[in-house]
């Protein structure tokens, strides 16, 4: 099932759009097309299908309009041409057109968002910055506090509830950015560049807890970054965006093992891939005698079992072997 659809989507900044859409349906640059207008491109042409329950990352370099088109799924940046849709309510409503109640609805009901600031009230309690979206959509006091003691758990911040948020470091006020997000059931979760502002440790912690967190509660979520590490390790498809347009759209191991840019391979070009890669990718042909993996391990579990003394591991799909992975055959693929 579709959770959002993107169909065509422009976004251009200026008051009169029109001649600069068309410069850009010719495929002028940012910069012409500003030049020439004094319009700014947001993103053009975009075209997308994120599933229910999917972790889509946009990405790309500062100004790609990563952050622009995240900022369409909840009506934050104004579509001058094509339409966003969301799922709600077991049909696909139009977000572009929403106004008013129709889109405060949306935002209360069905589309959350974590800021890349935490976007927190300082002067309130860490419960009370958790329950604010549920608040604002008029729930009781006591239906409240059972949803953000919930949260509160899911993210470990229970002992802290009575705590301004300017007490907590900043990994602990990302904490509580999810947790306000998630508290409102929202089944579709924007996210802004979340971690980017923490240090590489609380970042790490908090990608694992974010994927964590979604075992559990298996929302949909858009997440931008711009660092290609996180991105493959969080994302099941990546959309990279360059100029405004979307040059490429696949899961990490597509994306690394077949660029479709120079742009993207550039991209690829620094990355660790034993995230990525999985057995499939650095098997050899022939028999052998040895322990089994599933075709699809990561390539990491395998080097920690060939660096444990395993000399050769019996690659299989759906019971069935097709190849073998040795430290040579991992070696030769990480080299080609």
């Amino acid at each position: 099932m579709t959770a959002v659809r993107f169909n065509e989507v422009c976004i251009m900044f200026g008051p009169h759009p029109a001649p600069a859409l068309a410069m850009a349906d010719e495929g002028q640059s940012r910069a012409e097309i500003q030049s020439e207008t004094g319009h700014v491109l947001g993103v053009h042409d975009c075209s997308l299908e994120v599933a229910e329950g999917e972790i889509l990352v946009l990405m790309g370099l500062s100004g790609s309009g990563k952050s622009t088109l995240l900022r369409a799924v909840n009506g934050l940046n104004p579509v001058a041409r094509g339409s966003v849709e969301v799922s709600a309510d077991g049909r696909m409503v139009n977000v572009t057109g929403a106004k008013g109640a129709a889109l405060r609805r949306l935002r209360q009901n069905t589309v959350a968002m974590v800021f890349q600031q935490f976007g927190l009230l300082p002067w309130r309690t860490v419960r009370e910055n958790v329950g604010l979206g549920l608040e604002l959509a008029g729930l009781s006091t006591s239906a409240r506090a059972a949803a953000v003691d919930r949260q509160l758990s899911l993210v470990g911040l229970s002992d802290w509830a009575e705590r301004k948020v300017g007490e907590l470091s900043g990994g602990m006020q990302q904490r509580v950015g999810l947790a306000r997000a998630f508290a409102t059931d929202a089944p579709i979760l924007l996210m802004d560049e979340p971690f980017s502002a923490l240090d590489p440790l609380i970042r790490t912690k908090l990608q694992d807890e974010l994927l964590d967190l979604q075992r559990d509660l298996k929302r949909t979520i858009i997440f931008v970054s711009h660092d290609l590490d996180e991105a493959f390790k969080i994302g099941n498809r990546i959309a990279i965006l360059e100029g405004g347009r979307i040059v490429q759209v696949g899961t990490p191991r597509e994306i690394f093992s077949a660029p479709a840019s120079d742009y993207v391979a550039e991209f690829v070009a620094n990355m660790n891939p034993l995230g990525v890669l999985t057995a499939r990718d650095v098997m050899e042909a022939g028999p052998g005698e040895g322990p089994r993996v599933g075709a699809e391990t990561p390539v990491r579990d395998l080097m920690d079992r060939l660096a444990a003394g395993e000399t050769a591991l019996i690659v299989e799909d759906a019971g069935t072997p097709i190849g073998r992975v040795t430290s040579e055959s991992v070696v030769a693929r990480l080299c080609d």
